[in-house]
């Protein structure tokens, strides 16, 4: 019984001990609920409504005169999809003369089903809104003559950090007393040293008043005024109100982890060494003639850079040699799904996409393309592509989105460039190229490309990239194209008809119409022109 009762106790004992180990262990942070939307509050929101001047109605009286010629640039920010009519239908007369031609992408959708996805696209577009947009984006006007000086741009600090608001000061406002009030929203202010004959309250919380009889006093502790962020967001911004009597003022602290870079080693000490830089891609699809050729004619050029290939042929064949990656695809799984395979497994700093049936020549000088991301801010660099004609092209697009109401926005594709490079004058900025150019590796796998497109794509990257990848196209970097004349007496191989069927579906087919499904629902289009 003694020895029972024994065991109890030590039972007990050690208990007690691993509770009060456990309670001394246990994180002592109190941790918050927070609304993660990025939004401004209700307080914020009435801040700033309250920073919106007024219509100042004693100007409506003055007669104006419109400059047209700048009035109806002002036009173009509405959405209106509308193709040109008439013309003339000769051969080639498209290529000759062409013409803008408008497509609604409702039609994707039967009609029994469409306002079911215009109700889901807008309820996911409401929370890409919110996911995207923060107070940093939000219009603030400045006050004339506001005798509060402050920072309007620049500031910024890492989640969860402290900063010193730089530039806080009050000027030319002689009064008895002095007294700043400053409001943060996601963090807290406080100072960093104390000036005599300045009071401070609130500091430490998320509205601090600072007062002083002395005006230079007041400013010099305006300079130890410091902002900790106390709600956590990887990247957003808060609205600061910075007032004194009958002035008031907002600005920006833009709240965010700093990028983290992604850095090459590349080994070369002088000119550049392309096998270190670049990495060929290309997707291939029954056409080993063809890839061997292409193969063969890289060889020629650059015998030790490397060249990624997916492959999703149904039979595939052995591709082998140095230098040479293959990857194998389920059968049919589709252009853009083959291009996130091979641009995935790119470990260089740049890579170059190529078709499967392009030909290297003495013209195609990846140094050129290399030299042009090197020196300037450009993303990606197309070149351009000669057909056996003679015939060369860029495909030089340029893309540009005009915002419209709850219909979606409309899509603008026009052939043509902004402006010629400084430095290069065969290249030139656009928004899309043809399929053939060099790019940031980092910066196409941030893009990707939308394994749904599996038959009909190609600018649809370059629409999914509008903002983010700074493009050019320089015509003096030429890739020859196998030529697709077929001459009547040599019969189409069963490869090359089952290439066909895959690669050239009708415009009536599943692909057009998920092609225009995307454009619709995932990118928020009501229409699309183009010539």
């Amino acid at each position: 019984m003694r020895s029972l009762r024994k065991t109890v106790l030590l039972a007990i004992l050690v208990s007690v001990v691993l509770v009060l180990a456990l309670l001394h262990s246990w994180p002592t942070r109190a941790y918050t609920t927070v609304d993660v939307w990025q939004r401004p509050g209700p307080i914020e929101e009435r801040h700033l409504e309250e920073r919106l001047p007024e219509p100042d109605h004693r100007l409506g009286n003055i007669a104006f005169d419109v400059r047209e010629n700048v009035a109806s640039l002002l036009a173009r920010n509405g959405c209106v999809c509308e193709g040109e009519s008439g013309g003339v239908n000769l051969p080639f007369a498209q290529i000759l003369f062409p013409r803008v031609s408008a497509h609604p992408l409702h039609t994707a959708f039967e009609a029994s089903e469409l306002e079911e996805m215009k109700r889901r696209r807008a309820k996911e577009y409401n929370s890409f809104q919110k996911r995207t947009q923060t107070p940093a984006d939000v219009l603030i006007i400045a006050e004339a003559n506001n005798p509060l000086q402050y920072p309007t741009q620049g500031v910024e600090v890492r989640p969860l950090r402290t900063i010193i608001i730089p530039g806080l000061a009050l000027h030319n406002l002689p009064r008895d007393h002095y007294s700043i009030n400053i409001t943060a929203v996601l963090g807290t202010l406080n100072v960093a040293a104390e000036v005599d004959g300045v009071k401070i309250k609130g500091d430490g919380e998320m509205r601090m008043t600072v007062s002083s009889s002395l005006l230079p006093n007041l400013n010099r502790q305006l300079q130890f005024v410091t902002y900790t962020n106390t709600l956590f967001h990887p990247s957003t911004a808060d609205t600061v109100q910075f007032e004194t009597e009958g002035h008031q003022a907002s600005f920006s602290i833009k709240i965010r982890h700093g990028v983290t870079p992604k850095l090459y080693n590349t080994g070369s000490k002088g000119e550049y060494n392309v096998s270190a830089l670049v990495t060929i891609a290309t997707k291939t699809f029954l056409r080993y003639d063809k890839l061997q050729d292409l193969i063969d004619s890289v060889r020629r050029c650059y015998p030790t850079v490397t060249i990624v290939i997916a492959d999703d042929s149904e039979i595939p064949q052995t591709i082998s040699g140095p230098y040479i990656e293959h990857y194998i695809m389920p059968f049919g799984k589709g252009w853009f799904a083959g291009r996130n395979l091979a641009v995935s497994q790119v470990t260089t700093k740049y890579v170059l996409w190529v078709d499967d049936d392009f030909i290297f020549t003495a013209n195609t000088k990846l140094e050129k393309l290399v030299d042009v991301l090197e020196r300037t801010t450009l993303d990606l660099v197309g070149g351009a592509v000669r057909e056996a004609t003679g015939y060369t092209a860029t495909y030089r697009q340029t893309i540009s989105i005009e915002s419209g109401e709850e219909d979606g926005d409309c899509l603008h594709m026009r052939r043509g460039f902004h402006h010629v490079i400084q430095g290069f004058p065969n290249c030139v900025v656009t928004d899309g190229v043809i399929n053939f150019f060099l790019a940031r590796t980092d910066k196409v796998q941030q893009v990707g490309f939308d394994p749904r497109l599996a038959r009909v794509a190609h600018l649809e990257f370059f629409i999914d990239g509008l903002g983010s990848l700074h493009v050019g196209s320089c015509d003096d970097v030429i890739v020859n194209h196998a030529t697709k004349i077929r001459l009547p007496w040599v019969s189409q191989s069963e490869s090359d008809k089952t290439y066909a069927k895959f690669r050239y579906p009708p415009a009536s087919s599943d692909a057009t119409h998920t092609k225009n499904g995307l454009l619709f629902f995932k990118n928020r289009f009501q229409c699309l022109t183009h010539n």
